[in-house]
């Protein structure tokens, strides 16, 4: 692994429990993860890294993940580890000059090349792969890669709760193509049956999106043991809570509430000042948020 990679945060470390908190230039971020009431142990995994070199804070910016594994006793544990640990290794690698979306595409590409040869070459760890939601902010941009159906979520002021990522699962996919509504997906059998993950193929599509931040707003990073049993109202309702501690702390109690059947991992960001500004980078797809108001578009065309 490149010695390189500035990890501040890698858990959980005991496969069950793990909480930690970072700030930095107007952004505060809080990670919780529980095994959840119905599991042994722990198969997800989260990501802090944080350069401390300015040099690596300008070109990469700081990048935050949750990944979800899968596959039998430790296998799920594994992957979703792995799976970081390459990501983090590929994304801060001196060496690579491109820009942050091909290098957030190429780092899970390792990741699936990581976790697909240790799954090929091992019995013990045979089939096992993982989800994986990737965030990299830069100033007032965040650059968004995810492969599985953890998710990524916004919560803005006049805007609400948004998710910014797309389940790849076969549920996802059905409600898409409007063959069933969201109480159905709920509820589906087959909710949980993924059609694209790290490691359980030799190559792995990625999707990649980009969010121009603003003051004020706070983002989620979750697996889907909060997603699957907490409501997209609960979820804004914790979200908008001005303590972000609290609102981390409330998100995990009510999946736990809910019964709590999963494995439950969050990372909850905020903007706590105005976004130093940088340049987009191409080759993400910008997040729609919708028609602007009138009264923000000609603020906007006044004081360009």
């Amino acid at each position: 692994m490149n010695k390189a990679a500035p990890i501040t945060f890698l858990g959980p470390a005991d496969g069950l429990n793990c909480a930690f908190k970072w700030s930095g230039r107007c952004l505060q971020a809080n990670v919780c993860s529980d095994v959840g009431r119905k599991r042994h142990n722990n198969e997800d995994s989260c990501l802090v890294c944080a350069p401390e070199d300015p040099k690596f804070l300008e070109r990469r910016g700081v990048l935050f993940s949750v990944a979800d594994g899968m596959g039998g006793a430790s296998a799920g544990e594994r992957a979703s580890r792995l799976a970081l640990e390459t990501i983090a290794a590929h994304y801060f690698d001196p060496g690579h000059r491109g820009l942050a979306p091909v290098a957030l595409r190429e780092a899970i590409e390792a990741a699936n090349e990581a976790v697909y040869f240790e799954a090929e070459s091992s019995l013990d760890y045979a089939g096992m792969g993982t989800t994986v939601s990737v965030m990299a902010v830069m100033g007032n941009w965040a650059y968004i890669a995810q492969v599985g159906d953890s998710r990524i979520y916004l919560c803005r002021e006049n805007v609400g709760l948004k998710q910014l990522t797309d389940d790849h699962s076969l549920v996802a996919e059905q409600m898409r193509n409007g063959l069933i509504n969201a109480e159905e997906a709920r509820n589906h059998l087959l909710k949980n049956l993924i059609t694209r993950a790290v490691g359980i193929r030799d190559s792995v599509e990625v999707d990649l999106f980009a969010l121009e931040l603003r003051f004020g707003d706070t983002l989620l990073i979750c697996s889907d043991g909060l997603s699957n049993m907490v409501s997209d109202d609960a979820i804004l309702s914790a979200l908008s809570m001005p303590d972000l501690d609290e609102a981390s702390d409330k998100l995990i109690a009510r999946a736990l509430e809910a019964g709590g059947s999963d494995n439950v991992t969050v990372i909850t960001l905020r903007t706590t000042g105005i976004p130093p500004l940088t340049h987009y980078q191409q080759g993400a797809q910008k997040v729609s948020l919708g028609p602007e108001r009138f009264l923000t578009r000609l603020k906007k065309k006044i004081f360009s």
